[in-house]
């Protein structure tokens, strides 16, 4: 039997836990609008038609925060497109995913829906086919009480209120070749910087996340974020980060590394914030916003979709079926996201519905939650105040491209106002349980096990579908605490999740 310990100290804190950390992202991209958020005439939409089956499920996954429009189809977006009357809206062609957008769902309809679900709105402003007149001119729309063209042409689309929109990001993947309007790190970081002037100019309050590298594995990463925050230091507040894990090589020991890799990530792209800092000699810290992230290559395009004739509207592509084992790893990658929380403040994942997301629907039929929406929802409804350091001593195993790593992959929250820590462990090894003990030093005289819920014992290519949701969380029966420690058995290839209270 393999054995693993924890030690954290209530006193020794990361750093406080965002609640944007638990966002996810819209995009006008295949399905996730059209049929997912948004469907008229289903049984389940609501008068505006927004799929109230879909409002319900989002809910119940806790999402805090929700990223649009884009995206790739950002960089080729006409914001004005997207408001006033439905039935005036102009049709376009949607050169990021190649297909038709009818523009019935823009700025006003996601705010609403926003607001239906109990989200923040993050928006983004199109820096590849435009640039800073046109995010002044969104963010006057959006965000100025009235008495200029633009703030009352809101109020004449039926919105007398300003949206009061505070985070805002200033393009999407702008190193990326395949991007509409890509740009080199320094003529990014000035077009940064000036648009980033203006919006503050408009709105002094809103929150400008600046673009770093569209990926570790880009040729220019690091050169590339240092350049681009070089330029915009001063003017903006976080830098982006996206990763996508994959199998394609059906590794899937390899593939239960991928967080670990994603940890590094987040370490190397704070080092190359700190050093631009110490240039600037600068007190101010850039903070992360790693607003794409998710496991993605089942259903990967590689270049299949140009071929696709017609220009279709909302076609079904990179509708991504988890299994069990992607559940582990996204698992894993929240807790990455939560081992950082003192420099990662605003997370996405992508997508929310239909495209790479936790949430499938049918169009007219069902919705249902993927494997990978269980411990997401478990991470934000239960991570709360503050992130403690951990010293964990466990079995290792050996990844090809990350060396020597633990099977037990773990985070520990602490909720000081409600007397309340949740603990989340990984077991990434595919054969053997683990006896695992977390000391609590700080809270041992009164410390109690309140609940325990787990994911085990499904095959590693285990689906769930519109027939049924074969994986599903079960209690955590095997775990006791005694003078302050937690004492429990992780199942091999588990996803553990423990509440604890105290005095």
């Amino acid at each position: 039997m393999s054995t693993a310990r924890i030690v954290a100290d209530l006193d020794f804190p990361i750093g406080e836990i965002d609640r944007r950390l638990f966002g996810s992202f819209v995009e006008h991209i295949g399905r996730c609008v059209y049929t997912g958020i948004f469907e008229p005439g289903h049984p389940e939409a609501d008068a505006r038609g927004f799929r109230r089956d879909v409002l319900a499920l989002v809910r119940e996954l806790g999402v805090t925060l929700v990223r649009y429009p884009g995206g790739n189809f950002l960089s080729g977006y006409n914001w004005e497109d997207g408001v006033g009357p439905a039935e005036k809206r102009p049709r376009r062609l949607d050169l990021a995913w190649f297909s038709t957008e009818p523009n019935s769902f823009g700025t006003n309809e996601f705010i609403d829906w926003c607001r239906a679900a109990g989200t923040e709105p993050f928006f983004c402003v199109n820096l590849g086919t435009r640039g800073p007149d046109d995010a002044r001119r969104l963010l006057e729309y959006c965000n100025h009480a009235g008495g200029t063209e633009l703030s009352e042409l809101r109020r004449a689309h039926g919105y007398p209120a300003p949206h009061g929109i505070r985070l805002w990001g200033l393009g999407n993947e702008m190193d990326g070749p395949w991007q509409m309007g890509g740009k080199t790190a320094y003529e990014y970081g000035r077009l940064a910087r000036e648009t980033a002037k203006l919006m503050r100019w408009v709105d002094p309050a809103v929150e400008l996340a600046a673009c770093g590298s569209s990926g570790r594995e880009m040729p220019s990463f690091g050169a590339w974020d240092y350049e681009v925050l070089d330029q915009c230091y001063e003017q903006v507040d976080c830098l982006s980060l996206h990763q996508y894990f994959t199998n394609f090589d059906g590794d899937d020991v390899e593939f239960l590394a991928a967080p670990d890799l994603m940890d590094r990530y987040i370490r190397e792209v704070v080092a190359v914030c700190d050093a631009v800092g110490a240039k600037h000699r600068s007190s101010k810290k850039i903070m992360l916003a790693f607003d794409e992230y998710n496991v993605w290559w089942k259903a990967r395009p590689t270049g299949k979709l140009r071929k696709l004739e017609g220009w279709p509207e909302a076609p079904a592509f990179n509708e991504e079926i988890y299994n069990f084992a992607d559940a582990l790893v996204l698992g894993g990658a929240l807790l990455a996201l939560l081992n950082n929380a003192d420099r990662v403040k605003i997370a996405c994942l992508a997508q929310l519905v239909n495209v790479i997301a936790p949430i499938m629907t049918e169009p007219g039929g069902k919705a249902w939650r993927q494997t990978i929406f269980f411990p997401f929802a478990h991470v934000a409804n239960l991570a709360r105040g503050v992130a403690l350091r951990q010293t964990v001593e466990s079995e290792t195993f050996v990844s090809k491209t990350l060396g020597e790593l633990d099977y037990v992959l773990s985070s520990i929250c602490h909720d000081a106002a409600a007397k309340r820590i949740s603990i989340f462990a990984l077991n990434r090894h595919l054969t053997e349980p683990i006896d695992l003990a977390v000391e609590l030093r700080g809270a041992a005289g009164s410390l109690r096990f309140e609940n325990g819920e787990v994911l085990a014992g499904f095959g590693l290519e285990s689906v769930n579908s519109a027939a049924g949701e074969a994986i599903h969380p079960s209690p955590q029966r095997e775990a006791t605490v005694t003078d302050g420690a937690l004492r429990t058995r992780l199942p091999p290839a588990s996803w553990n999740v423990f509440t604890l209270s105290y005095d």
